[in-house]
């Protein structure tokens, strides 16, 4: 029995789970999840399954239980995939890592291996940053979105094969860097107006009221 933990975090309709660890217990044939998974984190053991093989490796005839803590908190999505990827790989033995406790990794798998964007980049950033997280791995096209945590370091990457590389530090994948100044002063100018906007009183009210304390 081979055990690993690794941290995801994840933005939820309620609110932000904090910290979650992944513990992979690998035992025998087939495999299971435990941890109030959602329909879309079930279907993950099939593009994990896929996505590993096509990165080289081979996966032994065993049964892989994954435990999704605290088994009370319902998990949505298929940001999951990537973690537990990287999870079993560690059980497994394929990948040495000596310690990941600072680090989050979110990402959905394709079935080829590449990792596809995701919903909520920013707020798991902001969160992971609260959390006194250092680093997040994530989709590159949620990269600049997390960078605007200026805190946390934030790796953009584009296949699982890739994250393999650079937790063997065989690659280096240079950190996300934006610059907050220049984001905000190429977008002062707008096309729209209040005017435009047929209704939405409370929504219009409240945006006023937002600008004239930022002022």
């Amino acid at each position: 029995m081979v055990n690993s933990k690794i941290n995801v975090t994840s933005w939820t309709r309620r609110r932000i789970i904090k910290r979650r660890s992944r513990h992979i217990t690998v035992v025998c044939r087939s495999g299971k999840l435990y941890g109030l998974p959602d329909a879309s984190v079930k279907e993950s053991k099939e593009r994990i399954k896929a996505a590993i093989k096509n990165t080289g490796l081979k996966l032994e005839s065993r049964r892989i239980v994954i435990n999704l803590s605290p088994a009370d908190t319902k998990k949505e999505g298929a940001i999951y995939d990537l973690p537990m990827a990287i999870s079993i790989l560690i059980a497994n033995g394929d990948l040495e890592v000596k310690d990941l406790s600072k680090t989050i990794l979110v990402g959905e798998l394709s079935l080829d291996g590449k990792i596809n964007k995701i919903n909520g980049a920013f707020p798991i950033s902001l969160e992971a940053s609260k959390k006194g997280i250092k680093r997040i791995i994530l989709p590159k096209e949620n990269a600049k979105e997390a960078a605007i945590v200026q805190d946390i370091e934030v790796i953009g990457v584009e296949t699982l094969e890739e994250v393999i590389k650079y937790l063997r530090k065989e690659k280096n994948i240079l950190s996300e860097k934006i610059i907050l100044k220049d984001i905000f002063a190429n977008n002062t100018k707008y096309n729209i107006d209040f005017s435009d906007v047929k209704g939405q009183k409370n929504v219009k009210r409240a945006l006023e009221v937002a600008a004239a304390r930022k002022s």
